[in-house]
């Protein structure tokens, strides 16, 4: 017989230490995440025409979106929204509720560790036979510190960790969508009362007029220069002239106290001083389709739930699996208190634990079949978040498109208006019409000058509202080459873009070279 070779005790050793190293090894049985494909146009449909593309990053808006508009009084009402507007603070919180499960699920990994001191009298019954301890009252003091231990063997903890981490970028994309939601709302009703206060300061202009009008004619009636029809018709004019400049009054009321609880302030005590002076909308950059994925918070979001609702199935299915548990207690205990403390009073125990799940009636199965509904629906919810996003952008892109011709169209009209006035004012005063043609030129000019004011501010609004389909704020491609699930995290985290030096993001602008028609706003 051969003499046994020293090394194999050593190769068992080895054996043994790697086949506990392959246990406590994660073998995780999350299904490879993929982001959900969607079909993306090359270009949008409602862009004006004659416009190219090119690459001037460093025209990029970068930061507040709504600072575009160079309006400081909106500027002051958008930094009021992260700090008062109790829909923003609740988001906020509710970010923070999703970070602290992503700490809650993390402390699967580490083992529970648990400590007591305890003292109890026990008395056996004196009737129990085979009991030495029978009809004894006996104390018992005792100490002692357990731990337990569960190692993620197929990643059920990795996985849910995983899981609550979508959840939280999730959230703080969430957090970014409201943002944007509330400070879209906030400009658009700002501008909305900067509309109704030139509107204000027309029909204003308009009463003073129409009052000295009122007064000259009754002084001409007096003379019997003009008959009581042109006063009457004079009289009616100014007072439904009057009746709008109130009802102005009340909508402005009604919107400035809007403004009051987006900014987190009651409305009784917000005031915001009127201001007649015309804004323009501005030139908006649109990019490509394809941006609009990392621009939109809601779109990170959607898809931050799909990795979540995948890391689901993964949990489900680790539930198939064995759960091994590690144990350990020591500690002292005796009956009487005197020796409790020395060493003959110390007990200690250590084992594991290997428990496997052999029948349930099909939970687990169902378990896994919920999971992979969830995870569909969640692709859905996402592919349909796109598709909405992309309708937005052609709407608003198809709206100013349309209001910029009929802007120019009503701007004809008022201009048209006004001369008509004119005309028959001075036909007027040399006595060749009725003061009811006046009437009717003056109501034809007002008209018209406020259907202008109405397109300006819906113009205003559809930008604003083109801004907040675009994502409000974005940052270029480029940054590095990331992962799928770190470039998610990035647009649900990272609302303002890097510098412009580092940017590619892919503008469009009109060529210099042929006329074509020009942005919004210029």
């Amino acid at each position: 017989m051969s003499p046994i070779s020293p090394s194999r005790p050593l190769l068992r050793r080895s054996f043994v230490v790697t086949l506990i190293g392959a246990l406590l090894s994660a073998c995780s049985t999350l299904p490879p995440y993929r982001r959900p494909t969607v079909e993306i146009p090359t270009k949008y449909a409602g862009a004006a025409p004659g416009w190219a593309q090119a690459a001037p990053a460093d025209t990029a808006p970068r930061g507040p979106w709504w600072t575009i508009f160079n309006d400081p009084v909106l500027n002051q009402l958008e930094a009021r929204v992260d700090v008062s507007n109790q829909t923003v603070r609740k988001a906020v919180a509710q970010v923070q509720q999703a970070r602290s499960m992503v700490d809650y699920q993390r402390a699967g990994f580490f083992p529970t560790i648990t400590a007591g001191v305890a003292q109890d009298r026990s008395r056996t019954s004196q009737n129990v036979e085979g009991k030495s301890l029978a009809g004894k009252t006996v104390p018992d003091y005792s100490a002692g510190v357990s731990a337990s231990w569960e190692p993620d063997l197929f990643g059920r903890v990795r996985d849910s960790v995983t899981g609550a981490k979508a959840d939280a970028q999730a959230s703080e994309a969430d957090l970014e969508a409201v943002r944007l939601s509330i400070s879209a709302d906030l400009a658009v009703d700002y501008f909305a009362l900067r509309s109704l206060d030139t509107q204000k300061k027309l029909l204003d202009d308009s009463v003073t007029a129409y009052a000295a009008a009122l007064k000259l004619l009754q002084q001409q009636l007096k003379d019997g220069a003009i008959d009581a029809s042109a006063v009457a018709q004079a009289t009616t004019q100014l007072e439904a002239t009057r009746t709008q400049d109130t009802d102005i009054d009340v909508t402005r009321a009604q919107m400035q106290h809007a403004i009051a609880t987006l900014i987190g302030e009651p409305a009784s005590t917000f005031t915001l001083p009127p201001n007649g002076s015309a804004a323009t909308p501005p030139a908006i950059p649109v990019g490509l389709p394809s941006q609009l994925l990392e621009r939109r918070p809601d779109i990170a979001a959607a898809e931050r739930r799909v990795a979540s609702a995948n890391a689901q199935i993964g949990v489900a299915h680790a539930a198939f699996f064995p759960d091994l548990v590690l144990s350990a207690s020591a500690g002292l205990e005796s009956t009487f208190f005197a020796p409790w403390l020395s060493a003959p009073s110390l007990f200690w125990s250590l084992g594991p634990q290997l428990v496997g799940t052999l029948f349930d009636g099909g939970k687990r199965t169902a378990s896994l079949h919920g999971a992979t509904a969830q995870y569909d629906g969640a692709v859905a919810d996402y592919r349909q978040s796109v598709l909405v996003a992309f309708q937005q952008v052609e709407d608003n892109l198809s709206a100013l498109h349309s209001l910029t011709d009929e802007a120019a169209s009503q701007q004809r009209a008022t201009t048209a208006a006004e001369l008509s006035l004119r005309l028959t004012t001075n036909r007027f005063n040399a006595g060749a019409v009725s003061y009811l043609d006046v009437v009717t030129a003056q109501t034809i000019a007002l008209t018209n000058q406020r259907t202008a004011d109405q397109i300006a501010a819906r113009r205003l609004e559809s930008s604003v509202l083109l801004l907040k389909a675009l994502g409000g704020t974005w940052h270029g491609q480029g940054d590095g080459a990331a992962t799928q699930d770190e470039s998610a995290a990035a647009s649900a985290t990272r609302p303002v873009a890097p510098p412009a030096a580092q940017s590619s993001t892919t503008l469009a602008t009109a060529p210099a070279a042929q006329p074509v028609p020009k942005p919004v706003g210029t």
